[in-house]
C-alpha cells in the first residue's frame, strides 16, 4: 500500500474517457477513497470535423455519473501548445523525431494537473497508466506493470520521488484483460471502447497532411549513401530513421529504408535491406537525464538494460560514463534505428531507473565498415 495515500483520502483521477482511467476511478472508489474525476482538454482543434475531446468528455460524464463521483474538466490547451506542441514542431524542423507523450507527462499531467489537484485540496492523483509505484526501504521505485505487453514506464521515467509520493497507479497489478472484465462486470459504458493510439493531436488523420498545416517543407532528393539519386521525398520531417512505409519507391531487390537525413541540403538517405549496416550502431550519447531515485546508478561503468523506443524488448547496455549533462552508453548487441530526440529509458531488476534524451548516435556499422552480426538481429523487413 502507498504509505502516503492510504484511505480515507481524496484522490483526483485523470479521466480520459477510456476504459483504463474509468476502471481506475471505479477501483479507488471501491477501496474507500473519495474520488474526483478530472478530464484534461489538451487540444482544441477538430479532427476530420469532429471534436474528439467532446466525445471523450461525454464518456467521462457517463462513467462518473454511473459510479457516483463528481467530475470536472480542465483546459490545458494553451499550455500544451506552448510546452509540448511547439517543442514537437521545433525538433521536426531539425530533422529529429521527438516524443510528445513523454513531454506531456512531465509538463502537463504530472505538473500542471498535479498542481491543480493540490489546489482542490486533494491528497493525490491517480492515472490509468500500466505501471507500479513501489515503496521499499524508505523510497519510491517505478516498477514494471504486471501486464508486460501494456507496461508504460517508458513514458513515465521523468517522475521523481516528490511526484511519486502523490501518485497512484491502480492498474499496475492487473492484466488488461482483467481491466476489461472489471469494466464489463460494473456495466461501464466504455467497457468495449478501443484504446487510443498515436499522438493525441493528430488522431485518425494523415500525419503528412497535418504537418503541412504547421510546417513548410519542400520536396527533395532520396539518395543512397554513395550519392545516387533514387527518387523524390516530400519533406525531411515526414520521415524517421528505419522507416520503410510511405517512401513510394519500387523496383527490384530488397525494400528501401531511411538510414539518415541532411536537413541543410534537404536530403533523405535510403538504403535497401532491413539489416543494412547504416541502420545499426552500438553507441549513443544522451542528455537531460532524469533519475527516479534522484541519483544516477553508480559506480560506473554500470551494466543494466534499456529501451530506445516504446515496446522494444529490454536490451543489455552499459552506462560507460557521465560527463556533466551527457550520458555515454554502449550496447553489446548493435541496435537498429537509434533515433535522435527519442528517449533511452533504463531498467534494472524490474524497475525503471530513469532515462535521457538521445542526442548523438553512432558511428554506424556502415561508417565503421564493421561486419554486422546479422544472425543476432531481429528481422524488421
Amino acid at each position: 500500500m502507498h504509505p502516503y495515500l492510504t484511505t480515507p483520502k481524496t484522490i483526483v483521477v485523470g479521466m480520459s474517457g477510456g476504459v483504463d482511467s474509468s476502471v481506475t476511478a471505479l477501483l479507488l472508489k471501491e477501496m474507500g477513497y473519495t474520488v474526483i474525476g478530472m478530464f484534461m482538454k489538451n487540444w482544441e482543434e477538430e479532427i476530420n470535423g469532429v471534436c474528439s475531446s467532446a466525445h471523450d468528455f461525454e464518456d467521462v460524464t457517463r462513467v462518473a455519473t454511473q459510479i457516483g463521483i463528481p467530475y470536472y474538466a480542465i483546459n490545458f490547451a494553451k499550455e500544451y501548445k506552448e510546452q509540448v506542441f511547439a517543442h514537437f514542431l521545433s525538433e521536426l524542423e531539425k530533422g529529429h523525431t521527438p516524443n510528445p507523450d513523454i513531454l506531456c507527462n512531465r509538463e502537463i499531467k504530472f505538473k500542471l494537473l498535479l498542481d491543480a489537484c493540490k489546489k482542490m485540496g486533494a491528497e493525490g492523483l491517480a492515472t490509468g497508466h500500466y505501471a507500479q509505484n513501489c515503496f521499499t526501504e524508505g523510497s519510491f521505485s517505478l516498477c514494471n506493470s504486471l501486464d508486460a505487453s501494456k507496461d508504460q514506464t517508458y513514458f513515465l521515467y521523468t517522475l521523481n520521488q516528490e511526484i511519486l509520493k502523490q501518485v497512484l497507479f491502480p492498474l499496475g497489478g492487473l492484466l488488461k484483460s482483467e481491466v476489461r472484465a472489471r469494466a464489463r462486470a460494473a456495466g461501464l459504458p466504455v467497457a468495449e471502447k478501443k484504446d487510443s493510439t498515436g499522438i493525441c493531436f493528430i488522431g485518425n488523420r494523415d500525419f503528412r497532411a497535418f504537418l503541412q498545416q504547421h510546417l513548410a517543407f519542400r520536396p527533395g532528393q532520396f539518395r543512397t549513401l554513395d550519392g545516387r539519386k533514387i527518387g523524390t521525398h516530400q519533406g525531411v520531417a515526414y520521415y524517421t530513421i528505419g522507416q520503410r512505409r510511405g517512401l513510394a519507391i519500387g523496383g527490384p531487390g530488397d525494400a528501401w529504408f531511411v538510414v539518415g537525413k541532411n536537413v541543410e541540403e534537404n536530403i533523405v538517405f535510403i538504403e535497401q535491406g532491413s539489416t543494412h549496416p547504416a541502420l545499426y550502431a552500438d553507441q549513443l550519447v544522451a542528455s537531460s537525464a532524469s533519475w527516479v531515485s534522484g541519483m544516477a546508478p553508480l559506480p560506473l561503468p554500470f551494466t543494466l538494460e534499456a529501451k530506445i523506443r516504446y515496446r522494444q524488448p529490454n536490451q543489455p547496455c552499459i552506462i560507460e560514463n557521465i560527463d556533466g549533462d551527457k550520458l555515454y552508453v554502449s550496447f553489446p548487441t548493435p541496435q537498429r534505428a537509434i533515433t535522435i530526440q527519442q528517449s533511452i529509458v533504463f531498467y534494472h531488476e524490474g524497475r525503471c531507473l530513469g532515462g535521457a534524451v538521445i542526442d548523438q548516435v553512432g558511428p554506424s556499422y556502415h561508417d565503421m565498415q564493421k561486419p554486422l552480426p546479422v544472425s543476432n538481429l531481429e528481422d524488421h523487413s
